[in-house]
């Protein structure tokens, strides 16, 4: 019975390689299907898969739930993650924009690493702290979440080069220079005003001693002009831990160009595809703009700021849904990458807790990431394509990262 079964699977996946050279796909059928489903769980366990950007921090700053057990709410806690396969995960310190403004980013964002390394503390048996490549290749197998910390936003640097070192020494291991708003160091692909058309003079002193000390330069959030100057000025590999394809949302700078992809393959680095539906639709993408515009609008007039703010967006999102997107969208922005630079320089950055409920059909939760297996399967990608992209590319640009720091420090 069991060759049986293994013939049919592998009967299966020769089907499936015949009619999808990475990109297209045909129907299966309901046994087809059956077998790829279970390939698909399989893989999800006995391959590592790192999520290099998710938003659970800021949501427990909102609202504190135990993430050891299954929460009520919110897109990751330990039972989905494991159920999921995920092993490991950058969380974001996120700091918001006006945090510069009023002073308080550095605080913002020490609170909130405490609060990260606290998961590890009181949950040690579920949440492990990782600092390296090396770390969580040991870590792995062990039934555990490795947790990595990152900073979304640079402003707790507050334009001293020794909080960098500060904040490596915490831990954190990649910084995204920029949020919503242009800050200290460089111009952001959401804000209008390009107070600095890329980098700031901090800025540039900054790229190079995130190189020296092995700190993960973020090119996510950032504006284009931002982008091409790091990709001159970094020695190292750069990352878009939390973005998708500009192709497919045309006018949208959050995303990236086909050029800039290049430019980042080209550097050694890798995209980190996020499961928002406003990144991976072109639909959805216009009805979160025209929704973006009128609350902005209606924060500027009223001149909301602080929780007020906040409470206003979070109850005008819940009144005013956006149909979401469907995985295929996201593994459409896999494929263009793979077609575009190759199947090094594509991972996963889910964005999992900060993209609000508006995410895609198949990707709710982490849980999910069988579901993204399956699809992959279903497309024809191999296991070694697979197992690059759910953690070896991304290990790969992150161990680079390291070798340029400690070439660096020795002077090379």
């Amino acid at each position: 019975m069991y060759r049986t079964q293994k013939l049919i699977f592998s009967l299966a996946i020769a089907a499936a390689a015949a009619f999808s050279i990475v990109g297209c796909t045909r129907q299966l059928s309901m046994e087809e299907e059956k077998q790829l489903r279970s390939k698909a769980d399989e893989l999800a366990q006995k391959f590592m898969i790192v999520d290099t950007h998710q938003d659970a921090p800021w949501r427990l700053r909102k609202e504190q739930q135990d993430i050891s057990v299954r929460t009520p709410s919110g897109d990751f806690d330990y039972p989905r993650a494991r159920a999921g396969g995920l092993d490991a995960v950058f969380m974001a310190a996120y700091v918001p924009p006006d945090r510069e403004d009023d002073g308080t980013a550095y605080t913002v964002a020490e609170e909130t690493i405490d609060m990260i390394e606290g998961w590890a503390e009181k949950w040690p048996d579920k949440f492990v702290l990782a600092r390296s490549p090396d770390d969580l290749r040991q870590q792995f197998g062990d039934d555990k979440v490795s947790i990595v910390i990152a900073i979304e936003n640079g402003a707790p640097i507050e334009g001293k080069l020794a909080n960098l070192k500060h904040f490596y020494d915490r831990g954190v291991r990649y910084i995204t220079p920029a949020h919503s708003k242009c800050n200290h160091i460089c111009d952001s692909s959401f804000d209008e005003e390009r107070k600095w058309h890329g980098l700031s003079p901090f800025g540039k002193k900054l790229v190079p001693e995130m190189n020296r000390i092995g700190m993960i330069i973020d090119v996510s959030h950032v504006s284009d002009e931002t982008f091409f100057q790091i990709i001159e000025l970094s020695k190292a590999p750069v990352v878009a831990t939390h973005s998708c394809c500009r192709a497919f949302t045309p006018g949208f700078e959050r995303n990236m160009s086909d050029e800039m992809i290049r430019l980042l393959a080209d550097k050694g680095g890798a995209i980190q595809i996020n499961f928002g539906s406003m990144f991976v639709s072109k639909r959805v993408n216009q009805s979160f703009a025209r929704r973006r515009k009128h609350v902005l609008k209606h924060i500027e007039k009223h001149g909301l700021t602080g929780e007020e703010k906040e409470a206003y967006v979070d109850k005008y999102v819940q009144e005013h849904p956006i149909a979401d997107a469907d995985i295929s969208d996201v593994v459409a922005h896999v494929d263009h990458v793979v077609k575009l630079v190759g199947i090094d320089h594509v991972g996963l950055g889910s964005d999992y807790d900060g993209v609000g409920d508006n995410l895609p059909i198949g990707l709710k939760d982490v849980s999910c990431y069988p579901n993204l297996i399956f699809e992959l399967l279903k497309k024809g990608y191999t296991e070694q394509d697979i197992r690059k992209i759910c953690s070896a590319n991304f290990l790969r640009v992150w161990s680079d990262v390291q070798k340029t720091a400690l070439d660096l420090q020795s002077g090379g």
